[in-house]
């Protein structure tokens, strides 16, 4: 049978690296046949972190958009070559970008995704889908989250409630009931505020297997602190992002709760923000009410944390929770595989995104078309 290939890509909050799932439409389900994570080169990766605190110039906004569209063309002519792939045989490209700012409520909504996606096209001589998001806002949703839909199709079983939980940056879910329209949005901080934490003490990336954060202990007073943030009291669609859940905004809530910042151990901040994760997630499982089968399917960087993944056990214990690796997909590359099935569709100019998810006014086919070469 002829391979019907779409390369899906994703840099997401975290600013780990870049995500790369070639997926191969000629079957259904679609088949995941290879993957690979390119880490964010660190002069880069710095560049960014300070874009996303609002530290830039226009200037500076061009250049990292142009560098971000070189990493990430080279990131898929170094997969192609490693895959022994030409570019012809890739339908297209679907390229998430990387988001520096997402603001869908208020007078004038708006979301920012960066990366020269013109570049990409040019360079890898491949047609590229990108800038997913601002259709669906402009039909009044909040461009977020786009996955549910794919999930939907993925992993929805009718003998049972099923929620697809992202532990990104950001955590987000996609609730797949019996019977009901598939809806999603943002629960709240994943890895974003942890990984900025433990930089910020050790110049570490992220807490490996949550080991630092097990040493700690949840300090419950800051806790009731961070739950307090109104955005957990806010009804379906949300989304959310670094624009609200970062470092600042951390310290901010640690210095209200003690004045003297020498009175609680980095460590014992690193622990309360797992339960933090935890307790945001949860609360918006609990809200669900299901009385049948519950399954809850971890994908994303945070489904490597056990500290969180036991937390979630612990707390949830009407729920069987699993990695979507155990049910056919690899939880690493869930996200970059969604995109190349928005690419899919938007070659094919089929709707993509969920009004029950967005809260759009109507369903459209999602994304920009980037001609490759003529």
């Amino acid at each position: 049978m002829k391979s019907d290939f779409y390369l899906g890509m994703m840099s997401g909050t975290s600013l780990d690296g870049v995500d790369l799932a070639l997926m191969d439409f000629a079957t259904f389900p679609p088949e995941l046949t290879a993957c690979e994570m390119v880490a964010m080169p660190v002069m880069l990766r710095e560049a960014l972190t300070l874009l996303l605190r609002g530290e830039t110039s226009l200037q500076n906004l061009g250049e990292i958009d142009h560098q971000l569209g070189k990493l990430y063309a080279d990131c898929v002519n170094q997969f192609l070559a490693k895959n022994g792939l030409k570019p012809e045989q890739i339908q297209a490209i679907g390229c998430h970008g990387q988001t520096v700012w997402h603001a869908p409520t208020g007078e004038n909504p708006f979301t920012m995704q960066i990366g020269d996606m013109h570049y990409l096209a040019a360079k890898t001589d491949i047609t590229v889908v990108g800038d997913f998001r601002r259709k669906d806002m402009a039909m009044g949703g909040q461009g977020a989250p786009l996955v549910p839909a794919f999930h939907e199709g993925i992993f929805a079983d009718k003998n049972r409630l099923t929620v697809v939980l992202n532990i990104g940056g950001i955590s987000n879910i996609s609730v797949l009931a019996p019977n009901q329209p598939t809806i999603g949005y943002d629960v709240g901080v994943g890895n974003a505020l942890l990984d900025a934490w433990i930089e910020q003490h050790y110049g570490k990336r992220y807490d490996k297997n949550g080991a630092w954060a097990s040493s700690g202990k949840v300090l419950e007073p800051l806790l009731a602190a961070l739950l307090d943030e109104p955005f957990f009291r806010q009804t379906p669609p949300k989304s959310t992002g670094r624009e609200l859940f970062n470092l600042k905004w951390l310290v901010e809530k640690i210095a209200k709760v003690f004045p003297n910042s020498t009175a609680c151990l980095p460590q014992d901040i690193q622990r309360t923000l797992v339960e933090f994760t935890v307790q945001g997630i949860a609360y918006h499982l609990k809200l669900l009410n299901s009385e049948k089968s519950n399954l809850l399917l971890v994908c994303g960087g945070g489904v490597h944390n056990p500290l969180i993944l036991n937390r979630l056990s612990e707390i949830l214990p009407d729920w069987t929770v699993a990695s979507t690796s155990e049910y056919g997909l690899d939880a690493d590359y869930v996200e970059a595989a969604a995109f190349a099935w928005l690419a899919y569709c938007r070659m094919h100019n089929l709707p993509s995104n969920l009004p029950s998810v967005t809260g759009a006014s109507r369903a459209v086919s999602l994304g920009a078309i980037y001609p490759k070469n003529e």
